[in-house]
């Protein structure tokens, strides 16, 4: 495997007189390594490959899938450090994070896809019709930057448990560890034309995913803006397109709740992988009268980030890119110009640091609803804190908003939290501290997406549903 080239029908091949693109590395700005930017008739031999596979693939039975997988997960486990390297390189998360949090997540994905392949129900009868769940057939799979590996398998795992055959573009920002996958699914036996990898930019092979009639469905991952574009390039095929988009999830929390533990808890989320998580806790809802002793809490929180990994537990890398960087800080700016109260931070690299795409973390307060920084996705360690006077200000306060992917309540009772998680207009809500589950259906409201991943509700994505009348005895 060379970094310049592609994975097509079951092997790697280099593309010919192509455009290349510089990998960075985060922490310095400087080149690592390389990639192809493929053209679309690369995307279109691919897409033969995987219709060719199709066929085939898609009849396998569900143990000749169980022991696919399992040879997978064998070879994630076997290679696991050089996928946390390649993930620490490329986007720049601490290795401790990407050994503890990034390739886990993988990991969990592929064997949750294992799970539930071994138990669903294919085949319904209703009446004397069979109801049957099938492959949809040739997937495209878009996968952003932020957490490689966890929107990989999230995606490659149950589309394989499935019977689909697959095109993937990783992030062209963050290459290298859809690479290594690829070659850990060679090794395994996938057979040739099941999965692809085709690198490219968005205009080019994401627009060209969207837009193939040989595509039977899109799973994106990433913006909110991109993904309208991959919605609308899709429509003249009417091809199915599952989106995981943008967020800008709330935090509530209760008078009655152990406040400095849920105020410590919900800053640290927000900066977990610099911010760069589409459900991260960016805004903290807090009693006015409790906004004082939020503001100390989320600033001690703050002062102990190491930027290195010297305190694995507080240790926070750069931003991903250099358009993130100054993303971010032009709407930390931009927060300054509009009267929020910075806590600390702001805009700048932190102390001591001259180069790379680090940010200082930064805490907003008295901040409100009409504020760009409580309404746009920052994607970065930037916690704007909103004070309520009432439950019903701050459920109001919560659903204000375009986004509904995740949203976080922590009570003094799991009886008062769940009352006003069932308020909140969002996918998944975290009560009293509680961690993700990767078997419950991951996904959000309004803008924030369509359609679910993770555990059955993933699989599901990949399914199409057939009606055999007349199948059964009368």
């Amino acid at each position: 495997m060379n970094p310049l080239d592609f994975y097509i029908d079951g092997r790697w091949e280099r593309p010919l007189d192509r455009p290349t693109l510089a990998v960075i590395d985060p922490h310095d700005e400087q080149p690592f390594s390389q990639i192809s930017l493929g053209h679309r008739d690369d995307l279109d031999r691919a897409v033969a490959a995987a219709q060719r596979a199709f066929a085939e693939y898609s009849q396998w039975t569900r143990e000749q899938r169980l022991d696919l997988l399992a040879a997978i997960i064998d070879g994630y486990r076997q290679r696991s450090e050089a996928l946390a390297q390649a993930v620490h390189r490329e986007m720049g998360a601490p290795l401790s994070l990407a050994r503890s949090a990034h390739v886990p997540a993988g990991l969990g994905h592929l064997q949750r896809a294992y799970d539930v392949l071994r138990d669903y129900p294919f085949e319904q009868p209703h009446g004397s019709t069979l109801v049957s769940r099938e492959a949809i057939g040739v997937c495209g799979l878009i996968t952003p930057w932020n957490w490689p590996l966890n929107q990989l398998t999230c995606k490659v795992a149950p589309a394989l448990a499935a019977g689909c055959t697959m095109v993937l573009k990783p992030s062209e920002r963050a290459p290298l560890s859809a690479m290594l996958l690829a070659d850990i699914l060679h090794q395994a036996g996938v057979p040739a034309g099941v999965f692809n990898l085709v690198n490219g930019d968005g205009a080019t092979i994401g627009d060209g995913i969207a837009r193939h009639p040989g595509i039977d469905m899109v799973s994106f991952t990433g913006s909110t803006a991109a993904g309208i574009a991959v919605a609308k390039a899709a429509a003249d095929t009417v091809k199915r397109v599952s989106q995981e988009l943008g967020g800008k999830s709330a935090n509530l929390i209760l008078a009655d709740a152990d406040f400095d533990a849920a105020v410590r808890h919900g800053v640290a989320g927000c900066f977990r992988n610099s911010g760069q998580s589409c459900n991260a806790p960016t805004r903290l809802l807090v009693p006015r009268a409790l906004q004082g002793r939020a503001i100390e809490i989320a600033r001690e929180v703050a002062a102990h980030v190491c930027f290195d990994d010297s305190q694995p537990g507080t240790a926070m890398g750069p931003l991903a890119n250099a358009a993130q960087f100054l993303r971010v800080q032009q709407l930390i700016g931009a927060a300054l110009e509009q009267g929020g109260r910075l806590v600390c931070g702001g805009v700048g690299r932190p102390a001591g640091i001259a180069r790379g795409y680090f940010v200082q973390p930064t805490v907003f307060a008295e901040v409100t609803p009409d504020m760009l920084i409580a309404r746009e996705e920052i994607f970065g360690p930037v916690l704007a804190i909103l004070p309520y006077d009432s439950e019903d200000d701050a459920v109001a306060m919560a659903n204000d908003s375009p986004y509904g992917l995740s949203g976080y309540v922590t009570a003094g009772s799991l009886e008062r939290a769940r009352a006003v998680a069932r308020r909140l207009r969002t996918g998944m809500v975290h009560l009293n501290g509680s961690k993700a589950d990767n078997g419950a259906p991951f996904g959000g409201y309004k803008q924030s997406g369509n359609g679910r991943e993770w555990g059955v509700f993933g699989l599901e994505e990949y399914l199409e549903v057939k009606s055999l009348f007349g199948y059964l005895p009368g």
